[in-house]
């Protein structure tokens, strides 16, 4: 596990930034064949942009003694599940047949949070409890419990902090979501995920589309921030490390 953490901030500036530069490849090259998504899908669809950060994510567990035959991303990620089949997860740790780490990486860029930020949250939520009761029902491990993880990075812009209003019809909103930006939403609902053990732990990440092209972040929180979920994440893998 030597200097795995010592330049976390820098390895994290590097997802960042390819991030961002992947989604603008990606986007240009649909403008130039015209096949332009509507909104910002176009740098969606594409995929490939937390490439870096499943790279980061992996160099740490490689640190932490796992072999990286044992590391899966881009390819062989289904999972069993109970509600459904297979669930294709972002990143897998399989070692002598047992599931040892599962991570779910995603984001969201402007303009259009309203609609994507429901299809996120019921994704992220659905997919933790159908992992969990498959676990229970036997559907991989016997004995150990894997360690669950979450990623998110929301592009930082006027649209994502304005505060929200909502509707309440019939009954009243928890109040921490009253007047709460999306940016405030989605911190809350990673929080929320760790809080009620849906995930191990989780990392919320901000970023300017311009100036993340340098690698450019912040964290708004500190309890989500990148660094507590690596020693999380550090110290489950590590106890299976050769």
């Amino acid at each position: 596990m030597k200097g795995s953490l010592s330049d976390l901030d820098i390895r994290l500036k590097r997802a960042v930034s390819h991030y961002w530069k992947t989604r603008k490849q990606q986007a240009a090259k649909q403008d130039q064949y015209g096949k332009k998504d509507q909104g910002a899908r176009s740098a969606v669809t594409g995929g490939a942009q937390m490439d870096g950060f499943m790279t980061l994510i992996s160099e740490l567990i490689v640190d932490s003694g796992i072999d990286r035959r044992n590391i899966f991303f881009h390819t062989a990620l289904e999972l069993p599940g109970f509600f459904r089949p297979t669930k294709e997860w972002d990143l897998l740790v399989i070692k002598n047949d047992q599931l040892i780490l599962a991570l779910e990486a995603k984001s969201q860029v402007g303009p259009s949070f309203g609609n994507n930020f429901n299809n996120r949250t019921e994704e992220a939520m659905g997919s933790a409890i159908d992992l969990w009761t498959a676990y229970r029902e036997g559907a991989f491990n016997k004995t150990i419990k894997p360690w669950l993880g979450y990623i998110f990075l929301l592009e930082d812009c006027k649209q994502s902090q304005t505060p929200v209003k909502v509707k309440e019809p019939h009954f009243k909103v928890f109040p921490e979501f009253r007047n709460a930006s999306y940016a405030v939403r989605y911190e809350l609902f990673c929080r929320k995920l760790v809080r009620e053990r849906h995930y191990n732990s989780s990392a919320f990440l901000l970023s300017d589309r311009e100036k993340g092209l340098n690698g450019y972040y912040y964290e708004p929180a500190e309890d989500l921030a990148f660094s507590l979920f690596s020693k999380s994440l550090i110290a489950h893998v590590s106890a299976f490390g050769e």
